[in-house]
């Protein structure tokens, strides 16, 4: 599989940079990343951890064992059930990230034992008409409107892009974080807050094999179960059976789901390291002369680690055309940041957008589409870059704006 920075690069470069060879990166060492230490803070002790599990619901362990506190946070709980961390307060003083406390015990017992959100209205259209079935972007674009769970720039949170570079260029040239604020509303969504749910998980050194615990299994079951229920799944489903993709019984449909996204694979030649959701949604680490970012194309996750502090943002890249500099109401980016010491040069994410629709965009792409994708997302025309490994499974997904 290409890799990823390189083909992101390709949409991005201008003929300026034609000649311009890449300068060499240096990066941190996997125990920092694990640590959250860079060379100069070896000498200092910071003993907060997070990333953290139950096992069946009795024994509490460290998943990540990375450090919480990396950027001098100060961290306060408040009385509605969330934390204010202060990891951005240095670049952004008059805006605070808040992140939420870990979810209700009941998203910890068995599916059938959780209470779900309603099914959605009976009045939306979720038939998929012959010109979406005929038509690839036709059927993308359906999904962005379907998408009743997308974020409202300016009303439910605020970005503040910062300055631009190109993709080879060493340095932070953001000022702020780029997210400013989320609001506290947006996970209390069912779909969003079980997604949420799935972030600590897994380990991110692609090396190394994961372990699925029981509990983890409910929780990858009850997500599956939580968008089943949206627009998004419901029009995807549809789709693939009239394609004669996919099983018309919704359970089987919903299994099916589960395992394209969740069932664990081998990569970088670890048995059982990988799955599409840990690499397209939580990002991975992978080792070639240097340690790099691998994956990683969600917001929320994002706006997560920027949070708690192993996230620093380091700029937008530069589109193609000048004029299309990136605003605060852009939900299509292509970024450059560093997840705890770890460079990740090239990114490209949809900001604002629901697990839900992620999930379906990804997914009509893998079963309906090519590894290149040309689609129109509302006012955004992408290159929606598809992956197969082995040929049944997703190795990546993310877009690409095309300009």
């Amino acid at each position: 599989m290409a890799d990823e920075d390189d083909l992101i690069r390709r949409f991005t470069r201008t003929d300026l940079d034609d000649n311009i060879p890449p300068p060499h990166i240096d990066r941190s060492t996997w125990a920092e990343v694990v640590s959250g230490r860079t060379e100069d803070e070896n000498h200092e002790e910071k003993s907060s951890r997070i990333g953290t599990y139950y096992d069946g619901g009795l024994q509490k362990k460290n998943r990540h064992d990375w450090q919480e506190e990396q950027c001098h946070q100060e961290v306060a709980a408040n009385s509605d059930g969330w934390e204010t961390a202060g990891a951005s307060h240095s670049r952004n003083p008059n805006k605070y990230h808040k992140v939420p406390n870990e979810q209700s015990q009941s998203y910890k017992r068995h599916p059938s034992e959780q209470v779900y959100a309603d099914e959605m209205p009976d009045d939306i259209d979720i038939e998929p008409t012959e010109k979406e079935l005929s038509d690839l972007s036709k059927a993308c674009n359906k999904l962005w409107e379907l998408d009743l769970n997308r974020l409202v720039p300016g009303q439910d949170y605020e970005i503040d892009c910062g300055e631009g570079k190109k993709p080879w260029q060493e340095g932070d040239v953001a000022q702020n974080s780029l997210f400013c604020w989320v609001s506290e509303d947006v996970f209390k969504k069912p779909t969003y807050a079980r997604f949420c749910d799935l972030l600590d998980n897994y380990n991110p050194n692609q090396r190394s094999n994961e372990v699925v615990t029981s509990e983890e299994k409910h929780e990858e079951t009850a997500f599956v179960e939580e968008i089943s229920r949206t627009a998004p799944i419901k029009y995807l489903h549809k789709y693939l059976v009239a394609k004669g993709l996919v099983s018309y019984h919704y359970e089987g449909f919903k299994r099916k789901m589960k395992s394209l996204w969740f069932d664990l694979f081998d990569r970088s030649g670890t048995f059982n390291s990988s799955s599409a959701f840990e690499h397209v949604f939580v990002g991975e680490v992978k080792q070639r002369q240097t340690k790099e970012v691998s994956g990683f194309h969600n917001w929320i996750a994002f706006y997560l680690e920027e949070a708690k502090g192993r996230i620093d943002y380091q700029g937008y890249i530069f589109p193609r055309k000048r004029r299309q500099i990136p605003a605060s109401e852009t939900q299509l980016l292509t970024i450059q940041f560093a997840w705890s010491g770890v460079l990740k040069s090239l990114s490209s994410t949809l900001i604002g957008v629901s697990p839900e629709f992620e999930i379906a965009l990804y997914t009509l792409c893998f079963y309906g589409g090519e590894q290149d994708n040309h689609i129109e997302l509302g006012p955004y025309n992408v290159n929606m870059k598809c992956y197969r490994l082995e040929g049944e499974k997703i190795g990546s997904a993310f877009p690409i704006a095309e300009n």
